[in-house]
């Protein structure tokens, strides 16, 4: 196992220790057919979802200032109330609809829409739940057991997509994308290497080996895509899983809106020559690493979203790009502004409170523009308000 060599990072307690060295010998079984070697994508596959051994599996605190990182629902309600302002607009459009949301979190965003929703008289007939950490699911099902009992008891779970063509409505997926496994390349001059792991009870550590057929068509098709002046040695990665997953989700789709929410890039900003290192990220305690091969299974590890392939994997799957914008942009257009005087109250502490959670939601240096917002779709014509004052879909 790697050790703490950063005296700035906290250790993990000595039971997240056994559980991380558990999924360590789990790899080690895995890739014993490979010499000790794994793909990147299946490393973090095994590091965030192995049964109750990965990051998104076991029982750790996560989400929040006693977890690992913070998402805008944490942040502030106003970002709740303008997805739901989002959500009542297509709801009217089908004239009636459930909401889906992916990955739920704490349950705070899903608190805060159906609180929305209700003071504008548009509930949804119900709000559903897929969310694939056990743990996360209890926060969830405790955080909104506390909801009105006509809020409450539209709340569901589900253990996998609708049927086939069964749901009409709105699909959430606030930094869903970002958590899916990657595949790590790197371009060079013996051609495109795939970058893996090296697994022993010593240590993990980067090994590269020469990509398969399906990869290097990929890499070279971004290469050429970003202007092709990558030099030597530079080093990305590609989501593998995002066709699949768009097209899952459009067949369970009769129609309606998926609303995705992540950071991330057009596909020429992604892979430009001066992002040479990458997107890829650890977070741990609140702090962001470069490493992500330390403690296996006690890091959230994520990558940036190329929203070009989201466009064209969505086109694919059928579904119409509705929108594309920051989320800055996109706060605005759903009305965050008399969101912020609706809940202005005279105390002044809460007021500055309030107006901190809108420059972090907003401000460019902050969330604003680091974050986009993406809307797909069928059978919605309804110009959606979110993409009303600026639309960056031409930038795709």
């Amino acid at each position: 196992m790697p050790l703490n060599k950063d005296s700035r990072l906290p250790s993990p307690v000595p039971e997240a220790l056994v559980l991380s060295d558990r999924l360590l010998q789990m790899m080690q079984d895995e890739s014993s057919a490979t010499g000790g070697w794994l793909s990147f994508h299946r490393y973090m596959e095994l590091a965030l979802y192995a049964p109750r051994l990965g990051y998104y599996a076991a029982g750790s605190h996560k989400l929040g200032a006693a977890g690992d990182f913070v998402t805008a629902p944490e942040i502030s309600p106003l970002f709740g109330h303008c997805m739901a302002r989002q959500c009542a607009q297509v709801l009217d459009a089908l004239g009636s609809g459930e909401v889906l949301e992916f990955g739920a979190g704490t349950g705070r965003l899903a608190a805060h829409v159906l609180e929305t929703l209700a003071g504008m008289d548009a509930l949804p007939d119900r709000y559903l739940i897929l969310e694939t950490s056990p743990d996360l699911r209890e926060r969830q099902q405790a955080a909104l057991s506390l909801l009105p009992q006509a809020l409450s008891s539209r709340v569901h779970w589900l253990d996998g997509l609708p049927e086939p063509g069964s749901f009409r409505g709105v699909m959430l997926a606030n930094e869903v994308l970002d958590a899916m496994p990657v595949e790590l390349f790197v371009w060079g001059r013996d051609g495109v290497m795939r970058r893996g792991v090296q697994v022993s009870s010593a240590a993990l550590a980067w090994a590269d080996r020469p990509a398969d057929a399906w990869l290097v068509r990929q890499v070279r098709a971004l290469h050429q895509a970003a202007g092709a002046n990558w030099g030597e040695g530079y080093v990305s990665e590609l989501n593998p899983g995002l066709a699949p997953w768009l097209a899952a989700v459009s067949e369970a789709m009769a129609a309606g809106v998926l609303l995705l929410v992540d950071y991330g890039y057009p596909r020429r900003e992604y892979y430009s020559a001066e992002r040479c290192r990458g997107t890829l990220i650890a977070h741990y305690r609140h702090r962001m690493l470069e490493h992500p091969l330390l403690w296996p299974g006690l890091m959230d590890i994520t990558a940036n979203v190329d929203f070009s392939a989201v466009a064209e994997a969505g086109a694919a799957a059928g579904l119409s790009l509705l929108g594309y914008t920051s989320q800055a942009w996109f706060l605005f257009g759903t009305d965050l502004e008399a969101a912020f005087q609706a809940r202005c109250s005279e105390d002044l502490k809460s007021q500055l409170a309030l107006a901190s959670q809108v420059r972090t939601l907003t401000l460019p240096g902050e969330m604003g523009e680091r974050f986009q917002v993406m809307a797909l779709g069928r059978g919605v014509e309804t110009p959606l308000m979110g993409f009303a004052r600026q639309d960056l879909s031409h930038r795709l």
